[in-house]
């Protein structure tokens, strides 16, 4: 498995897990309340129950906790950068550490712990959605929860179709990038070596074959989409229906359980 390919955001693994037997819907709407959760979290504790809450979530669905943690390499670089920015930039509390014109706080290093930790669970839970659900599946579960917005001429369908070929087209895009990388390498390009700057600089290259090929397939795709009669929602009936379960009704009071509990939390 090649570097780029490990980012699992648009990627499936098919299971017989709890977590793959719930509906989309429910997955969605747990996932919303979830993200809603990780920017209310502000203290320890709170970061702490929404980590638990992870943790139990990644083992319910029996996804490799060691292929999650090695999909976080690809963003390592940006929970650094953020790290780093919180560090130098937030003041507050007792003085830790000073040089010349770098100073770091008690306050900085603690925002600093507190949004990598973010960073983290937020990115992991939005991997588990997409590990544990085919692309067919979301498209689904978003269409049928934007329904109800149809009556005022949202466009449910069309929407979720996006997001879902949005998500698609993340690890095709990546493997493609990887090839294009690959094929420069061979030609005498480095992107390993050097500053920060200088390896910047050598990714500029693969921008404009790699926006040709995005192009190329997206033109492609409603190619297909337009010779297999694709005209929209507009008299569109779908093969496989969604099914409420009662587990899934029982995964819903259980997600309501948990924000209370972690508001309780909280304001404890």
């Amino acid at each position: 498995m090649n570097f780029l390919s490990r980012i699992p955001i648009g990627q499936f693994i098919p299971g017989d897990s709890f977590v793959h037997r719930l509906d989309p819907r429910s997955k969605l709407l747990f996932t919303l309340l979830f993200v809603v959760l990780i920017f209310f979290a502000d203290e320890p504790r709170t970061y702490i129950f929404l980590i638990c809450f992870t943790l139990l979530s990644l083992f319910a669905s029996r996804i490799s906790l060691s292929y999650l943690f090695r999909s976080l390499k690809p963003i390592i670089w940006l929970i650094l950068l953020t790290v780093l920015v919180h560090i130098f930039m937030t003041k507050g509390g007792s003085l830790v550490w000073e040089w010349k014109w770098f100073s770091v706080y008690e306050e900085g290093l603690r925002q600093a712990i507190l949004i990598s930790v973010r960073l983290i669970v937020l990115i992991i839970m939005a991997s588990l959605l997409t590990l544990t659900t085919s692309p067919l599946d979301l498209t689904d579960g978003i269409e049928r929860l934007l329904q109800p917005l149809a009556r005022f001429n949202f466009p449910a369908h069309d929407l979720a179709m996006m997001m879902s070929i949005s998500l698609r087209f993340i690890p095709t895009l990546l493997e493609e990038m990887d090839k294009i990388m690959k094929a420069q390498m061979s030609r005498g390009a480095y992107f390993d070596s050097g500053g920060l700057v200088k390896r910047t600089q050598a990714l500029v290259p693969l921008l404009i074959p790699l926006f040709v090929s995005a192009f190329r397939r997206a033109e492609e795709l409603a190619l297909a989409m337009e010779a297999r009669g694709y005209r929209g929602a507009i008299g569109r009936t779908k093969l496989r229906e969604l099914a409420w379960s009662r587990t899934d009704g029982v995964f819903l009071v259980l997600v309501i359980l948990m924000v209370v509990l972690f508001f309780l939390i909280r304001q404890w």
